[in-house]
């Protein structure tokens, strides 16, 4: 069949002007504003790609081919407020990959050609922007391509080898066959990765186009010098003095089960000016290493900087072997090297749980971070570099534990543009801003740490009707940037002092569609049959009221997670403050199609006490669902008869188990899921036991193996070029042929070129038509008319400053555009 278009209400919404990105400036004295490219085409995502190693390639750009870009940049002073169109620019530019200069006054970015990689520079002082480089950046292998020197004055970028020879074609006859070994009967569970290696010509093919050389390029043009430094990168980072280059070169022997970064490869250590010092470690392939989690390879890893030092490399390694499941009293031991890299590393400290990150400050100063996945626990740990024996328990608490997690530590650039903690009062105080969750919803905070009684004082707090998120904080000047929005009013900008009631407005983002106003948006809360409490977002149409109108068709949109503890699982994940706003697929959309729409119902899969989660996985779920049926009926807004489920990846493997376990639904729509779990052995979602250890549970999880009690129309969709792992495209193909050899009422649409999400404008408008018509086909049409006076009209005035907006108001009514 032909590409379809959605009904003209839902077109609308699709078509309505994106919010820009918002990046503030390390120095907090600008704000840049990047607008969204828009949809791409499928000619765009159809354009030819590489699959290698778990990576993917565009072999004429030689980078990783991204979909979606900035396609225009602003820079908003906070000061004034002015905001500049940023100049120079080729027209419809294809934005990606920035970063900031250390201190904030240049932002650097890559741009895509036809023919390839560019990296531009913007000056903030001027507004205008520069290519640094032609169009041979080589970006073939995930992150930055290029990395800034520690001065601002230059960066160091991955370019394309100069003198490599022609593209490898592949032989018309093959030399030989493609072997995997495992004669020495090693153990290798891995999980179901895709775009592998598969023969002795993607090996060729990977070498060519992810190769490179670092180039050195001063920002003001003057040099570009190459360091001689080349072959496989995968990744490279400059030591806080700018005196040296840490790379990581892959090497064979090449892996056909898993991705590159799970290939052997050197660590090399060098010279700013490209001369070779010694190998920092040699780490064999780690493929060997089971894909469970806290499981880790042996020898070092995790190789960073220490960002309050010049030259030192910090890494961590494992002291129980890497195997989660062995008894140990420390998991992971903290080696540090400093330069000159002449003596021996030196072990920093030993850690309780797996190693994670540090917050470096000072040599008085630093805190480890450890976590546990088993029991989601997480440690911080409050150590003096100079004196690592002197450490002390700062806080324990459970990631998924959203009531009582103290937020995330605050940092800051220091004088090597590196970030570290921020800090006042000679150390004293740390600084710390998170969701702040409740019952009755979110509410961000900004806290403030004492060290010296491990006080905490909530210096300020988001309150209704707003939700207010800080984007920075400056503890130095007591200077706050607030994200603000509201469900009628999209995220907009402030600036104010702490404790001051004064604040500036620095940006007014309009409402793209402006009807979404009249959308009602409330946090409701219900309870499962055992008592568990579970709460979801529900939007209803403009100007419904259910004692007038009487129950609406309603869709619940959901994705399950799993939990260790009943209480975590219970609580208020979301605000009812937040801007409502309907992305391209989001199930939010058919509110303007007359329907009540319940999104991220909580389904909630718990296993306590030594239980696993996944155990128990179809009666959670279906106690779940049955939760958010009936209170939405005892609410007269849901016709029981008329309810359709519906979901994305793992929301769409539930949606197939709600329908084959349950009769609560009219219909549902799965997209991109995962059906059969014996194709997914080693390991799926959060469940890290394979199929071996836990047959039953894999069985129990599969819709596919109980296809035959499967009765309830269900909408397939998936992208044909799906690479996430779990959810190959032949999930959807399967499950849809077995439904149909038993008579179920399904439809599958597989769309062309598309990966674990949809971008292409066809295929995202399709997406939509298909599920407007399904939703109809089986739910029956609406009722209760949605009112459409001017609706289609789209205030579109793009993004300014305040300033800039208060002089439009005073403009003659003829003038205005």
């Amino acid at each position: 069949m032909n590409w379809q278009t959605p009904h003209p209400a839902l077109t609308a919404l699709l078509d309505a002007p994106k919010l820009p990105a918002v990046w503030p400036s390390p120095d907090r004295r600008r704000l840049v504003f990047g607008s969204s490219s828009g949809f791409p085409s499928l000619a765009d995502i159809a354009q030819p790609k590489r699959s290698l190693a778990g990576s993917r390639v565009n072999p004429v750009t030689n980078a990783y081919p991204y979909d979606w870009y900035v396609g225009g940049l602003s820079v908003c002073d906070m000061e004034s407020g002015e905001v500049r169109p940023v100049l120079g620019l080729p027209e419809s530019p294809k934005i990606e990959n920035l970063s900031w200069a250390p201190g904030g006054v240049q932002l650097t970015f890559t741009l895509t050609r036809e023919d390839g990689l560019e990296i531009w520079c913007l000056d903030l002082d001027t507004a205008q922007a520069r290519p640094l480089t032609a169009a041979v950046v080589n970006d073939t292998l995930v992150g930055l391509p290029y990395v800034w020197m520690p001065d601002g004055q230059a960066i160091v970028w991955k370019a394309v080898p100069a003198h490599r020879g022609p593209r490898p074609e592949p032989a018309a006859v093959p030399g030989g066959p493609v072997v995997h070994d495992n004669v020495h009967a090693a153990q290798a569970a891995v999980r179901t990765y895709q775009d592998l290696l598969e023969g002795a010509h993607d090996e060729a093919a990977f070498e060519f186009f992810a190769s490179g050389e670092l180039v050195c390029t001063q920002i003001d043009g003057s040099e570009e010098r190459p360091l001689g430094i080349g072959g496989l990168i995968a990744s490279f980072s400059i030591s806080p003095d700018g005196q040296w280059i840490l790379v990581k070169r892959l090497k064979k022997p090449y892996s056909y089960s898993v991705p590159y970064q799970r290939f052997p490869h050197d660590l090399e250590l060098f010279r700013t000016d490209g001369t070779f010092v010694r190998t920092v470690a040699d780490v064999p392939s780690s493929e060997q290493v089971p894909d469970v989690f806290d499981a880790v390879r042996t020898g070092p890893r995790d190789f960073a900087w220490r960002a309050d030092a010049p030259a030192a490399l910090v890494w961590a390694e494992a002291l129980d072997g890497g195997d989660p499941k062995a008894e140990a009293e420390f998991r992971d031991a903290v080696k540090i090297w400093a330069a000159p890299f002449e003596q021996a590393p030196r072990e920093l400290l030993r850690t309780r749980l797996r190693f994670e990150h540090i917050y470096w400050h000072s040599d008085a100063l630093a805190i480890v971070q450890e976590g546990w996945w088993k029991d989601r626990s997480e440690v911080l740990t409050l150590f003096a570099p100079s004196a690592p024996g002197d450490s002390r328990e700062l806080m324990r608490y459970f990631t998924d534990d959203l009531y009582n997690h103290p937020g995330r530590l605050l940092t800051e650039q220091n004088a090597w543009a590196r970030q570290v903690l921020q800090t006042t009062a000679g150390g004293r105080y740390l600084y710390l801003t998170g969701s702040g969750a409740t019952p009755e919803g979110q509410f961000p905070f900004l806290r403030r740490l004492d060290l010296h009684t491990d006080q905490t004082v909530t210096l300020w707090r988001c309150s209704a009707p707003f939700y207010e998120a800080v984007s920075s904080f400056q503890a130095s000047t007591g200077r706050l940037l607030l994200r603000r929005e509201s469900p009628d009013v999209p995220p907009n900008y402030f600036l104010r002092g702490l404790g001051e009631e004064n604040e500036r407005q620095l940006t007014l983002f309009e409402h793209p569609f402006p009807l979404f106003k009249e959308v009602k948006k409330e946090l409701v809360q219900y309870r499962r049959k055992d008592g568990l409490p579970l709460s979801g977002t529900l939007y209803l149409p403009p100007g419904y009221r259910p004692e007038d109108h009487g129950p609406l068709p309603t869709l619940l949109w959901a994705y399950p997670k799993e939990y260790k503890k009943a209480a975590h699982a219970g609580q208020v994940t979301d605000s009812p403050y937040r801007f409502t706003w309907a992305y391209s697929l989001s199930p939010v959309l058919w509110v303007m199609r007359g329907f009540a729409v319940l999104d991220d119902p909580a389904m909630p899969i718990v296993g306590e006490e030594g239980e696993e989660p996944n155990d128990t996985f179809t009666e959670q779920l279906v106690a779940g669902a049955e939760a958010a049926v009936e209170h939405l009926v005892s609410l007269g807004i849901a016709d029981p008869k008329r309810v359709a489920i519906g979901g994305h990846s793992y929301g769409a493997f539930m949606t197939a188990h709600l329908l084959t376990h349950s009769d609560l639904f009219a219909a549902g729509i799965a997209r991109s899921g995962a059906y059969n779990r014996t194709l997914t052995p080693f390991g799926f979602q959060h469940e890290d036991r394979h199929y071996w250890q836990a047959s039953d549970t894999y069985h129990r999880m599969s819709p596919f193996s109980d296809a035959h009690r499967m009765k309830t129309p269900l909408l397939l969709i998936h992208g044909q070029d799906d690479r996430n792992p779990g959810t190959h495209p032949l999930q959807s193909e399967r499950y849809y042929a077995a439904l149909k050899g038993l008579g179920a009422p399904v439809r599958l649409v597989m769309l062309p070129h598309e990966g674990h999400g949809y971008r292409a404008r066809e295929s995202v408008f399709h997406t939509v038509w298909e599920t407007d018509v399904w939703l109809h086909r089986h739910l029956g049409e609406a009722t209760y008319r949605v009112p459409t006076e001017g609706s289609l009209g789209l205030l579109a005035l793009g993004f300014r400053g305040v300033a800039a907006w208060r002089d439009a108001q005073d403009k003659p009514k003829d003038e205005e555009q």
